[in-house]
């Protein structure tokens, strides 16, 4: 029987949540609607999305990383626990029910326009 991770779930449109989510693959790609990506907070979380999000159309959800970046579809936010996922610690669900309490309205141009690659030369 698999752990339960305790995390902070962000739906567009909607004030996020805590839920328990069973840390297996296979319940984590449910809970985002597909293959998962793990964007890195800084500050020992992550945030676990939808890979393919944008590519799919999914609604804009959140701008993360001071606006640069917007995340598609639910997501989300677990602590990094090194080598494995591990479920947050109060101080860190309250830090993101506070961040992400209020739902953004994100338009499809804008999720598209934040789609690509850019390419850096050494």
């Amino acid at each position: 029987m698999s752990e339960k991770l305790t995390v902070v779930m962000v739906e567009p449109h909607k004030s996020p949540y805590v839920a328990k989510i069973d840390d297996e693959l296979s319940a984590l790609q449910k809970a985002v609607d597909g293959y998962i990506e793990v964007v890195y907070n800084g500050d020992g979380t992550m945030i676990i999305c939808n890979e393919e999000g944008k590519l799919r159309g999914l609604e804009g959800n959140r701008r993360i990383h001071d606006g640069s970046s917007i995340i598609a579809g639910t997501f989300f936010v677990v602590g990094d626990g090194g080598e494995n996922f591990r479920s947050l610690t109060d101080s860190e669900t309250v830090k993101y029910m506070d961040r992400f309490a209020e739902p953004e309205d994100i338009s499809q141009d804008e999720v598209e326009a934040d789609m690509g690659i850019t390419f850096y030369s050494i």
